[in-house]
């Protein structure tokens, strides 16, 4: 249990002050203390946490790799800080900045059509958007929510889920026109396979043959894109195939733009979208449980 005559809110605002300010002077200057008076607190928080934050070895202040986490979480803290104060003050009323980051194909066929009905119930909110199929993180990128498609990897983030869709394997007309339409999987090895440019969770596409059995395909293609959107663009224009979420290309599909292909091969298996956030659901800042829950009553996949 803490000691009631730690500040704790106080070290962590005097250690994030000297590492913007860049030394322990600077930061005193603007704390109104004293340079011996900062560099004690320093010193007495590093006793208290039993790691080094600043390297004192050189005459630039370095943080050690200890130092670089405790400044982003030490940031996210006194943020939530504030937002708690503004919230308290007004009422808990959803209000304020909210940072999201979302993968391509889910932020410009989903997210970005939603958000003027969602900035019209909280007028109060503003959004920071930004579209990535990347992974990013929060921390480091003070996000307040990241949207992500696929299997989620050991974090501390907390997840919610937002929906899951199939995924199918896809060229168009043209294309195939060009090419020929593959009828089994082993018929792929004639065919450009285009893939990502940034690590993903598998090496290959995913098929059943006729027997049942499990069958990998290799992405060999001439072809690398970073993102989701991106690929379903380049095979519109005839470049290659694809295998991507259905609910992403289903509207192509169905005017004919696009063609689903080895469908009596597909395994079944789907990809999951989560909006996942820092901290537990019951300390949220207003702003980020009300995103929350309006994804959670718009999306559909």
């Amino acid at each position: 249990m803490a000691r009631p005559d730690i500040n704790r809110s106080g070290e962590i605002e005097v250690f994030v002050r000297v590492v913007e300010a860049g030394s322990f002077s600077a930061a005193a200057r603007t704390l109104r203390m004293t340079p011996s008076a900062v560099s004690k607190l320093i010193a007495r928080l590093e006793a208290r946490l039993g790691a080094r934050l600043v390297s004192r070895s050189t005459r630039k202040l370095q943080l050690t790799p200890e130092g670089t986490a405790f400044y982003d979480s030490g940031l996210r803290i006194l943020a939530d800080m504030a937002a708690a104060e503004r919230e308290a003050a007004a009422g808990a009323a959803p209000r304020g900045r909210l940072r999201v980051n979302t993968y391509v194909p889910f932020g410009v066929h989903r997210l970005i059509p939603l958000l003027p009905r969602f900035l019209e119930r909280y007028p109060e909110i503003s959004v920071d958007l930004v579209l990535t199929d990347s992974v990013i993180d929060l921390m480091a990128e003070r996000a307040d929510v990241a949207i992500r498609a696929g299997p989620l990897g050991e974090s501390r983030l907390v997840a919610r889920k937002l929906g899951q869709s199939p995924v199918v394997v896809v060229a168009a007309p043209s294309y195939l026109e060009a090419h020929g339409t593959p009828l089994t999987p082993a018929d792929l090895d004639g065919h450009n396979r285009m893939g990502f440019g940034f690590v993903r969770h598998i090496d290959g596409w995913p098929f059943v043959d006729a027997a049942g059995n499990a069958v990998m395909v290799p992405i060999t293609g001439n072809m690398l894109v970073s993102d989701g959107e991106a690929m379903r663009l380049m095979t519109l224009a005839g470049a290659g195939i694809s295998r991507l979420a259905r609910w992403h290309v289903a509207a192509d599909i169905a005017a004919g733009r696009l063609v689903a292909l080895l469908e009596d091969f597909n395994p079944g298996d789907e990809e999951a979208t989560h909006a996942v956030y820092v901290g537990q659901g019951r300390h949220l800042p207003a702003r980020v449980r009300a995103f929350l829950d309006f994804l959670a009553e718009t999306v559909r996949l």
